[in-house]
């Protein structure tokens, strides 16, 4: 059975649940872990990215690129985890939904009843599609 091709934006180091969620991804073995903005200071991100053994070009500095970028390329990720302060859920979500990149969200999805409609609107037109934790 093929893995699915999985990006993750957050759990860098020191992140307790990016590494839960790595770990969940190993065990079921569906998944595997090619690409990733997992800090917010872009230096620090790339180099936990390449400490993980992602190819270079996969390890990103900012989700936004990482999401245009993904979405380019003939072996883009399958779906993205969001496993960061519930407060960023939001913009990250919208960010690779507006690609076409199935998203994948700890709780909560969002903080606001308008952004929680704003994700419901694009997940309508575009096929994309969440997969909820929790």
């Amino acid at each position: 059975m093929k893995r699915l091709r999985l990006g993750m934006v957050g759990g860098g180091e020191g992140a307790f649940i990016g590494g839960v969620h790595r770990m969940a991804a190993r065990i079921d073995d569906r998944w595997e872990l090619v690409a990733g903005n997992f800090q917010s200071d872009p230096a620090k991100s790339i180099a936990f990215g390449r400490g993980l053994g992602l190819a270079n070009e996969r390890c990103y500095g900012e989700f936004r690129t990482m999401a245009a970028s993904e979405a380019a390329r003939g072996d883009r990720i399958d779906a993205v985890a969001i496993v960061t302060p519930n407060s960023t859920h939001h913009a990250i979500a919208r960010a690779f939904l507006d690609v076409g990149v199935p998203v994948i969200c700890d709780k909560p999805l969002t903080t606001t009843s308008k952004h929680a409609n704003d994700l419901a609107e694009t997940v309508k037109v575009n096929p994309a599609r969440f997969v909820g934790l929790g």
